[in-house]
């Protein structure tokens, strides 16, 4: 998934990072239909907003931290398996010794 995310916002920084080359996708600004009734404001893109460039980069930081997760909970949970077949084996040692001696004690 990084991988393609990445490839894509190297093809958008390339198309749109370049230099004095002609915007052929700008959008003009028409008016389209009557102007606002008063007390209307005119429409204003957000501030915050950064467009899909920054949009892809969040992705991709998201992308990597929940890989980050995943490998995280993967190595908790074979650790955690580790211990329960070490207690496993164990406790069937155990109790495989405890039939033993109860076994010779009963002879």
């Amino acid at each position: 998934t990084q991988k393609l995310l990445q490839a894509a916002l190297k093809v958008l920084s390339d198309f749109y990072g370049k230099q004095g080359a002609p915007a052929s996708f700008v959008q003009r600004q028409e008016p389209a239909g009557p102007p606002p009734p008063a007390g209307f404001e005119a429409y204003k893109k957000s501030g915050a907003s950064g467009g899909v460039m920054s949009l892809l980069q969040q992705i991709i930081s998201d992308a990597k931290a929940m890989e980050a997760e995943a490998i995280r909970s993967e190595e908790d949970a074979q650790k955690a398996y580790e211990d329960f077949v070490k207690e496993s084996n164990a406790s069937v040692e155990a109790k495989s010794k405890d039939i033993v001696n109860k076994s010779e004690e009963k002879a």
